[in-house]
């Protein structure tokens, strides 16, 4: 019997084959989940090479140690437990030391944006002992995992990985895959996140460089810079002791943002046992002390602190860190 067939097209064969290889055939390869679209924006956004981005971020890693770090930070604890981590005599005395070596270029930073040169002490001491910890994470690594793989906050970290990707290499303290910082992608003394380096760093030795981690200039400037920037008033207070009398009415607060005059506070109530002025605004916040309770009014310096870390704790021990370093180098000078 004679077979009759039909007779196909030239290159029937391809068009069946090529969309079955497209099939298997990854679009885009990736090391990490959403890496393709964030070096995609980036590359838009700068003109970097793409290959480069992609080489860098293969290189990072998924690092189990920082989700978990980041699932019990120390904020958590509450005051009687969170304050001892921090203001110890070994950081005042460190502090005190510290401020004493460096005083002539704290005094005319913290002149020059008109912040207290304690508080610029105060946070390089709270945050990494005065430079002796900055954190042995790679940036890249800490960013990566917490942007691309913690659901929870995902779009902040993300954010900074962004901005760091696009950061110009005069803004960093090296290359950038031999960053080292918190597990929360933090740098230098006084842990900058990127977005912060972009809006708040200062090259104060003028050599052409941001270095957050090697400038003396350059840390204590961003720092203060960082504060003036949200609003630290010059000589202003940052908290005083309130003392509730029994029938105190009871203050529930969403931020540390001041909300009311002090005489407001004290008709309800809470007694400042220092000299302030009525009309000063202020809020209320409480404490899990050791005895009890403690009440604080705090001020708008307060509140700007918190711009560095949203914690109410943190704040508090960088206050009292400063007050004790501020008194400690008083008492040095006077002896002398």
């Amino acid at each position: 019997m004679t077979v009759i067939r039909a007779s196909r097209p030239a290159g029937f064969l391809a068009a069946l084959i090529v969309p079955l290889l497209l099939c298997v055939a990854p679009v885009s390869a990736q090391t990490h989940p959403g890496q393709a679209a964030l070096v995609q924006e980036v590359v838009r956004d700068t003109g970097k090479d793409a290959a480069t981005l992609n080489a860098l971020l293969d290189g990072a890693k998924r690092q189990q140690s920082i989700l978990d770090a980041i699932s019990r930070p120390a904020e958590a604890k509450p005051w009687r437990d969170y304050r001892p981590i921090f203001v110890t005599d070994k950081r005042i005395n460190d502090g005190i030391a510290f401020y004493r070596e460096h005083r002539d270029l704290l005094q005319r930073i913290g002149t020059q944006y008109g912040v207290d040169p304690s508080y610029i002490v105060a946070i390089v001491g709270v945050e990494t002992s005065y430079g002796r910890n900055t954190g042995s994470y790679k940036v890249l690594d800490a960013l990566v995992t917490l942007g691309l793989y913690y659901p929870p906050r995902a779009k902040f970290f993300r954010e900074q990985l962004k901005e760091l990707l696009e950061m110009p290499a005069n803004h960093l303290a090296g290359p950038l895959d031999t960053l080292t910082g918190s597990y929360a992608g933090a740098q230098g003394w006084g842990q900058f996140m990127p977005t912060s380096i972009r809006d708040f760093a200062v090259d104060a030795d003028h050599d052409g460089r941001i270095d957050l981690q090697g400038s003396l200039p350059d840390i204590f400037a961003s720092v203060a810079n960082y504060f003036a920037g949200h609003g630290w008033v010059s000589g202003e207070p940052v908290a005083a002791r309130a003392q509730p009398d029994a029938s105190a009415r009871p203050i529930t607060i969403k931020d540390s943002r001041p909300q009311w005059p002090l005489e407001q506070l004290e008709a309800w109530g809470y007694a400042p046992l220092q000299s302030l002025p009525p009309a000063q605004m202020t809020t209320l916040q409480t404490f899990d002390g050791v005895n009890g309770p403690e009440y604080w009014f705090t001020f708008q310096n307060f509140y700007v602190i918190t711009r560095y870390n949203r914690s109410p704790l943190y704040a508090m021990s960088v206050h009292q860190l400063a007050q004790a370093i501020a008194a400690g180098v008083g008492q040095v000078d006077s002896a002398r």
